[in-house]
């Protein structure tokens, strides 16, 4: 016990103290935590079971990462998302997954079952450090955030075939049917469970808890759906992180969803400091110097070749710059890999020394991955230049009085902006999608900007203070909630309406200043009921 406190000790202590020094100097905290698991490995020389109870703590810090991101996207927004997920997503987990496959059975003499799971393993991307560092950088709503996101979710996603991959090469009793169609009604089990008990039970529950006026009963039940979701998930062959994320996504229709976030990002954060130090406790320092020019030709050519990959598909649907970026973001290979290889390497697939090769291979992408995204905008800015047309007009300090200001350039803001054309009323667009605003000047509009209305300096800028009216015509829960906050610093006396789904969007801004809150549900309701009265329908 003693000797688990002086380790816990020495752990915070190193934690504490290089993360502190990183962010002084605007160094992302995951590398912190990366090499504090490398100095604490070479100081206590852990087991390989003390390691692996170490690395099953950990995996939560995924999940609840996984929770998270899974309230930021219902149903709904998953359904928009559809072309993200399976298309940019299965395109680049198929390429890279023949790419790296030919390459490994070609180049590297290894066997063609042993190749494709290699090859599979290296397709996949960081989905915790990804997802950190755009939720840190507020860019997970951005068109390049969109795809990254869309791409690691169907990466998740393809975890499952893999791992059934390895049973199928390795199994000497199942056939090939009786796996699959074992794995296709687990999954439907488990969507089932967790969507009916999602829609029917979980907000009865959470308002029976809510009842007893303690908010660390409510954390606990927050936890045990997670936890539950979780396990539900694995005891069905599937990652903990998957139930995760479907938990998160049924909870996200209910009026809890921002609660939730708000009190669990300091649990999941600590836990991904622990997941990121199993990580650097993965490094050994002999594999490094006996195969160190190996391990760097390999990090070099596999994150050049999953960068260009993904590039290259996606400069078919979308702009170079949001390809670009894209692609930079997941150019590393991920954590699930590192499970993959270990689990290749206990049913003889690979190599001990292979498995060693590609886990620090692994890491190595992981350390660099804070660095690039932290210089993303710089990157693209040096090898796509964004449209003069368009920094101009973002710079372009116009007075503006007795306007109309309107928020999101959606199917909404394109409806107003035409019956403000045609009423000869002047109005401003702000839009933070550059697609959008891209596509929107193309077609001769000549009043959108694109500027982040959740900001205080753009609203200053297009001078709210003097406009006739603002208007939040976007259905996102939390970009709505930002800008209305916003709005309600400026004061009681600004005329701002904005447009909910139904009654739990309208709870969200309920308590801001908000002058007019139009609820589409009721206002579509008092209609039909005014059309039935006046004989009309």
């Amino acid at each position: 016990m003693e000797n688990l406190l002086v380790i816990l000790i020495v752990t915070i202590a190193i934690a504490t103290i290089m993360n502190v020094f990183l962010k002084k100097i605007d160094m992302p905290t995951v590398i912190g935590y990366i090499f504090t698991g490398l100095f604490i490995s070479q100081i206590f020389h852990f087991g390989e079971h003390s390691k692996e109870t170490l690395s099953h703590l950990a995996e939560f810090g995924i999940v609840f990462l996984m929770f998270t991101i899974g309230l930021e996207f219902s149903l709904g927004h998953m359904k928009a998302m559809k072309k993200e997920v399976f298309v940019y997503g299965g395109l680049q987990v198929i390429t890279a997954t023949l790419g790296f496959s030919f390459i490994a059975h070609h180049l590297f003499g290894l066997d063609v079952k042993s190749a494709i799971v290699v090859g599979s393993a290296l397709s996949l991307s960081s989905t915790a450090i990804v997802l950190k560092l755009l939720n840190e950088n507020n860019d997970i709503q951005t068109g390049y955030g969109r795809i990254t996101l869309g791409v690691l979710l169907f990466q998740d996603l393809a975890v499952i075939p893999m791992l059934l991959m390895i049973s199928i090469f390795t199994s000497a009793t199942s056939s090939i049917g009786e796996l699959l169609w074992h794995t296709f009604v687990s999954a439907i089990f488990v969507f089932l469970i967790i969507f009916l008990v999602g829609k029917y039970l979980i907000e009865k529950f959470y308002n029976w808890v809510i009842a007893s006026n303690s908010e660390e009963i409510f954390l606990v039940s927050v936890f045990l759906t997670v936890i539950s979701a979780s396990v539900l998930a694995n005891y069905f062959g599937f990652s903990y992180s998957l139930g995760a994320f479907l938990a998160g996504m049924t909870i996200a229709e209910t009026k809890y969803r921002y609660r939730i976030e708000a009190d669990l990002v300091p649990f999941r954060d600590i836990l991904l400091g622990v997941f990121f130090i199993t990580i650097g406790m993965q490094i050994d320092l002999n594999t490094v110097s006996h195969h160190g020019y190996i391990i760097l030709a390999l990090l070099v050519a596999i994150m050049g070749a999953k960068f260009l990959i993904l590039f290259l598909t996606l400069r078919l649907f979308t702009q170079s710059r949001t390809a670009l970026k894209s692609s930079l973001a997941v150019m590393q290979v991920g954590e699930f890999a590192m499970a993959i290889f270990a689990l290749a390497q206990t049913n003889k697939l690979i190599s001990n020394e292979t498995n060693q090769i590609l886990i620090i291979t692994v890491v190595l992408s992981m350390i660099l991955t804070p660095f690039i995204l932290k210089k993303v905008k710089v990157i693209a800015d040096l090898l796509f230049i964004e449209p003069e047309k368009l920094r101009d007009r973002a710079m372009v300090a116009t007075k503006f009085k007795d306007h109309i200001i309107i928020c999101g350039y959606g199917p909404l803001g394109k409806k107003m902006v035409k019956r403000f054309k045609k009423k000869g009323l002047l109005y401003v667009i702000l839009e933070h999608d550059n697609n959008i605003v891209d596509s929107a000047i193309e077609k001769g509009e000549e009043s959108i900007f694109l500027a982040n209305a959740a900001q205080k300096s753009v609203l200053e800028h297009f001078n709210i203070k003097e406009c006739l009216a603002i208007v939040i015509a976007i259905s996102n829960d939390k970009q709505v909630r930002l800008i209305a906050e916003n709005i309600d610093s400026f004061g009681g006396d600004i005329n701002s309406i904005v447009k909910v789904r139904n009654d739990a969007q309208e709870e969200i801004i309920k308590d801001l200043n908000i002058r007019h809150i139009v609820n589409s549900r009721d206002t579509i309701s008092n209609i039909l009921v005014q059309k039935v009265i006046k004989c009309e329908l």
